[in-house]
This record gives structure tokens, sequence and C-alpha cells, in this order.
């Protein structure tokens, strides 16, 4: 008998141990602002890492020996809110008490400001998710018993030790092999926590959004009452947070150039590339293109706020963002090879070529269905901005090809201004060719993600974006007929919905 109950008494203490553990590392960290004491750091460590060892296993323990406990799902919940709810706001603390007494540079404090959103991105989508999953029961639907969403769960731990060891890192630690294994953590340059976070942050975002598509109908039918104005005005939020993360991504990838860190500034614009697909799919997926009933006898063109919004970030990411990382390129780290206001004339002409080419995409009146008229301004970005990673390549191991890549820069911007605003040259939609063919977006993902910590991230995506540049010579076969019944294939769920 005292063996069958000591399992399950073993369960519980794996479930019900962990607060107590993370208390115990946030006494720490508070010990080691007060004192800067390595083997109270050590200990804190120590605590969080039992702490997420109990997470991993908790689990198989339960359901080995506690199968029939109805309450272990949501014991499981609420630990998981206790430990987040106090470990994040405890490494934001941190990272900004590291700050303190020295003088940051502007990566150190980008990356402090980038860890307090991490943090509390991370509660939101905790508060978020447990009350999605209340609404969804009260209103008798029953929640999936494993979820894609507890992927968040099972990274938040290693993150969250990962983030403390290099919050609270002290040096000149003893000469002890524990405090060597832990405290490596804290040394890992920032450019690695960097990686790690926006990861991180698009697991949570991720994360709410599964949350959206799994209880969202529920709860909408709910609050709205049948009012589909209302529906509407609530389902837009998340396309328009999707546009702003698009801009947002922008802006960091111009703070990343003005360190002179192109390789991450191209990851920025490649993040921004992906929003600007996926709101545009997400709108259509929740029905959001479509006009209601009532509206399609109305006259008059109706202002689009999210089409404003759309074109908004797209001006500021793939318009004014490369004109202003190819500025900074060239006049920053050109070491005076560059005139400055030559290369300030020529990214005006790109930036005002490229609000230009926007704008006609917004009154052009007969758009070709899964074409573009002239390159779009996404793919003329990315275009431009890879000679720019290899120039930053340049900059460190090859100084005597600066001068070659700057002046292939020039060119390729001019050149660009250009055909973006050619509209005879049509170029198929990418974005649906890859919804399309799966295998193509993720071949080319894969090719990004090879090359990604190579020296040549900005040879192959200058490849990948040249054959872009020149592919009307084999898509002008494809009929528009044929374009716009894969057009409107796509677009058919999004109908129903």
């Amino acid at each position: 008998m005292v063996t069958t109950q000591f399992p399950a008494k073993f369960a519980a203490v794996l479930v019900y141990s962990r607060p107590f553990l993370v208390f115990g590392g946030m006494v720490c960290a508070l010990a080691v602002i007060w004192g800067k004491d390595p083997a109270v750091y050590t200990l804190g460590i120590s605590f969080l890492l039992i702490s997420m060892t109990f997470d991993l296993i908790d689990g198989w323990f339960a359901a080995r020996f506690r199968p029939q406990a109805l309450l272990a799902p949501l014991a499981d919940r609420i630990m998981d809110k206790l430990v987040f709810s106090i470990i994040f706001p405890v490494i934001a603390v941190g990272t900004m008490w590291r700050l303190v007494g020295t003088q940051p540079n502007r990566a150190q404090l980008l990356h402090a400001i980038f860890v307090l959103l991490l943090c509390v991105t991370v509660l939101i989508r905790d508060n978020f998710a447990g009350f999605m999953r209340g609404f969804s029961l009260r209103q008798g639907s029953e929640p999936e018993s494993k979820e894609y969403t507890r992927l968040r769960t099972i990274v938040a731990a290693p993150i969250s030790v990962l983030l403390y060891a290099h919050a609270f890192y002290v040096p000149e630690g003893p000469s002890s092999w524990i405090y060597h294994w832990v405290s490596w953590m804290g040394t890992l340059p920032l450019r690695t926590f960097f990686f790690i976070e926006i990861l991180f942050m698009i697991i949570n975002f991720g994360s709410i959004a599964a949350y959206c598509r799994k209880y969202g109908t529920v709860c909408l039918d709910e609050l709205c009452l049948g009012d589909q104005v209302l529906r509407r005005k609530i389902l837009s939020v998340l396309p328009n947070a999707l546009t702003v993360m698009n801009a947002m991504m922008g802006i960091m990838g111009v703070i990343f150039a003005y360190q002179g860190r192109f390789r991450e500034m191209y990851f920025m614009l490649i993040g921004a590339a992906t929003f600007d697909k996926l709101d545009g799919a997400v709108a259509r997926r929740l029905g959001l293109t479509e006009p209601l009933p009532e509206e399609e006898n109305e006259s008059g063109r109706k202002v689009n706020i999210g089409n404003l919004m759309d074109d908004f970030a797209d001006a500021i990411s793939f318009c004014i963002v490369p004109a202003w990382i190819f500025y900074i390129a060239l006049t920053d780290f050109g070491y005076g090879r560059f005139n400055a206001a030559v290369v300030g004339w020529i990214a005006a002409i790109y930036a005002l070529a490229g609000i230009g080419r926007l704008i006609y995409f917004t009154i052009d009146k007969h758009p070709i269905p899964g074409f573009f008229k002239g390159l779009p301004t996404p793919a003329a970005a990315l275009l431009v901005l890879s000679p720019i990673v290899i120039y930053g390549h340049a900059l460190e191991a090859f100084p005597g090809w600066i001068g070659f890549w700057g002046y292939f820069s020039i060119v390729l911007v001019l050149f660009n201004a250009v055909i973006m605003n050619f509209y005879p040259v049509h170029y198929i939609h990418m974005g649906r060719a890859m919804s399309r063919n799966p295998w193509f977006g993720r071949a080319t993902a894969l090719i990004v993600i090879a090359f990604a910590f190579t020296p040549y991230l900005g040879q192959a995506s200058l490849c990948i974006m040249i054959l872009y540049l020149f592919s009307p010579l084999v898509t002008w076969r494809i009929h528009p007929d044929d374009a716009a019944r894969e057009s409107r294939r796509d677009t058919q769920p999004a109908i129903k919905s």
C-alpha cells in the first residue's frame, strides 16, 4: 500500500513544488542585486533548473500514477501561471539592473527593452489563454486534451533559466565546477539572446493565434449577439496587429543597421515581409475582405482602415527603411568612400519610387489576379538589401571589396527604383504561389536557414531575389484567367467564413 501511494505523492510534489523553487530563485535574485554573491547566483539558477526538470517530468508521473485525478490538468496550469508570473517580472528587473552603473551601448539598451516587452507578452498570453479556456468551458465547449499551444509552456522554462542566468550574471565567481557549468549561460553573445527571444515571442503570438482559432468562434458568438459589424471590428484587430508588426520589424532593422549588424537587419526585413504576407492571408481567412450583405448595395467607395494601415506599413518597411539602411551602410560605414549627399539623393529617389508604386497599386482599377504590375516593394527591398549584407561582411573580412559592393548597391537601388514602376512587366504573387505549393515555400525557408549562420547569407539571398527578378521570363506564359481561378480558389475558405 505504501509502495503504491509513494509515486502518487511524489507526482504531487513535482507539480506543487515548482512555485516554491521559483520563489527561491526570486529571493536569490534579490540577494544578488544586494550583494553580488556568485554563490547565491549559482543557487538561484540551481533552483530554476530543478523547477524546469520537475516541469518536464511531472506530466508523465501524474499520468502514470494519478490517472484519475480530476484536478490534475487545472493544477498544472495554475502552477505554470504562478511560476511565470514570478520569474518573468524578475527577469525584466534583472535585465535593467545589469545596466546600472555601466555605460550600455545601443545593443544592450535595445536588449533590455526587448526583454521587458517579451515578459509582458508572456503574461498577456497566459491571461488571455486562461480567459479563452474559461469562457469556452462555461459555454459547454470542451477543450482538447492535447494542445499545440503547450509548445509555449514547454520552451518557456528553459528560456526563463537562460534569461535569468544572463540577467543576474556575477563575474569572477568561485572555481567550483557548478559555477562554471551554470555561468556560461550568462556570457552568451547578445545576438544569440536576440535570436532565442524573437523565436520565443513568435511562439507566444502563435499560441495566442491558436487559442483564437480554437475558442474564438464561441467567444465572438456570445460577445457580439449576432451583430456582424461588431464581430468584424473585433476580428480586424488580428490582421491589423500583424500589419503593425510589419512596420515594427522594419524599424528594428534600422536599429540593427545603425549598429553595423546587417545580417540581423536582413532577418528583420524577412520578418516584415512575412508579416506582410500573413496579414492579408488572415484577413481573407476571417472573411474580412468580403462586404457584408447590407453593404453590397451601397454606392461609393468606403475608406478601409485596414488597407490604409497596410499601405502605411509597407511604405515604412519596404520603401523608407531600405533607403534609410542603404544610406546608413554607405555613409556611416563607408570610410569616406561615398559622397553622403549623392547617396542621400539616391536613397530619396528609391523611397519616393517605392511610395509611388504603392500609390499606383492602390488606385489601379484593372489589376491582374495573381500578378503584380512591376516589381513588388517587399521583393525590391529584399533585393536591394541583400548586397548590403555582403557589404557588411566585407567590412569585417574583406575591406578591399567594400568599394565594389557599395557601388553595386548603388546601381541596384537605382535599377529597382525603375523596375518597381515598370508596369508592363508582371511578377507572379509569391505569397499565393507559396500557399498553393507549400513545398516551394519550405524549400526557400530551408535555403535561408541553411545560410543564416554562415558568411554567405547575403549571396544566397541575392541569388534567390535575382531569380525572382527574372522570373517573368518564365511566368509570362501563365494566362491571367488561370491565375484568377487559382486566386478565387485560395480565397474561397474566407468567403465561406
